[in-house]
């Protein structure tokens, strides 16, 4: 399938409440905690060390992760250079964090090693899952991050990205906290998309649990992470028309976990976005599509938009 990281206009949604946030959700599951628990129902297990739901899954042969074309030039940790409008979110600092690193596979003895989480360690990173066809994450979270820094930055935010494939691997999930950390981010996003069995499709946003041990305590995060959460879930599912996930949250989009050292080791508020299944060739159809990475960029921005102005 060819790729299109073409860049459609933008448009912007109305912010929802907590509230409505999570109706929109429920209507568009199969009601809120209805049905059977669906938490890791079917879903196929996660590679050694996988910082977040996303499979290890190394892309195949000649498929090579690239850039989105739609990047400007940053550093890594960086937003870009040019000066920000006066917006909503002026004063606001927000950092994306893109999931994996197109590098990664070439790296497999670096990111193996493993980092303190402050309840464990674990692997510094992982390579990220692909479509069938040869779609890396690392290349979905890039773009998708490339557009929501845009517009965030368009309502006034600094936007800084935990890397931008600007170095040879990772960052470690330990790093990637610890950047946002110093940035005294007002949020923080990690993108990604999971790799899990056929059949499974739809999007959650993972949020951290209440931890503390070691270098971790999240005690004064979980409650406004929750809340960032329940925002971008509610948004995500209005602008992308995706529904929440079949197999993982129980159809409300939300999955509470302590296991991630990135959202373990944050101190400001922070989730972790599964897009979709790219091993679903429905979900792949959609990761694929440039028109739908620009919702998916639009929800997200929409949900944090709301969030901040709270």
């Amino acid at each position: 399938m060819p790729y299109d990281d073409s860049s459609p206009p933008t448009r912007r949604a109305r912010p929802l409440s907590v509230a409505a946030a999570l109706a929109a959700v429920c209507l568009t599951a199969a009601g809120c905690g209805g049905g059977p628990e669906a938490d890791g129902a079917g879903a196929a297990p996660p590679g050694p060390g996988a910082d977040a739901a996303s499979s290890t899954a190394p892309t195949p042969a000649g498929k090579q992760p690239e850039p989105s074309g739609t990047a400007s030039p940053s550093d890594s940790g960086a937003g870009s250079a040019k000066p920000l409008p006066k917006g909503p979110l002026t004063g606001r600092t927000v950092v994306i964090d893109p999931g994996h690193n197109p590098r990664n596979r070439d790296h497999t003895r670096e990111i193996n090693e493993k980092v303190d989480i402050g309840t464990g360690r674990k692997e510094c990173d992982t390579t990220g899952t692909s479509t069938d066809d040869g779609y890396a994450e690392a290349r979905f979270t890039l773009d998708v991050s490339h557009r929501l820094r845009t517009l965030l930055e368009a309502e006034g935010a600094r936007v800084r990205l935990t890397h931008d494939a600007d170095r040879p691997f990772g960052p470690c999930i330990d790093e990637r906290a610890r950047i946002g950390n110093e940035a005294k981010a007002d949020a923080v996003v990690s993108v990604h998309a999971d790799g899990s069995a056929v059949g499974n499709r739809g999007f959650h946003v993972i949020l951290p649990a209440g931890v503390k041990g070691g270098g971790a305590d999240t005690s004064k995060i979980v409650k406004s992470s929750a809340d960032l959460g329940a925002r971008i879930a509610g948004h995500f599912v209005r602008t992308t028309g995706s529904a929440p996930s079949n197999y993982i949250g129980g159809n409300t989009g939300l999955d509470t976990r302590n296991d991630l050292g990135g959202l373990n080791l944050s101190t400001v508020p922070k989730v972790f976005v599964e897009c979709g299944n790219m091993r679903d060739p429905k979900d792949a159809a959609l990761l694929t599509s440039a028109s739908w990475r620009q919702k998916a960029a639009q929800g997200l921005a929409d949900g944090i938009t709301s969030y901040l102005k709270g």
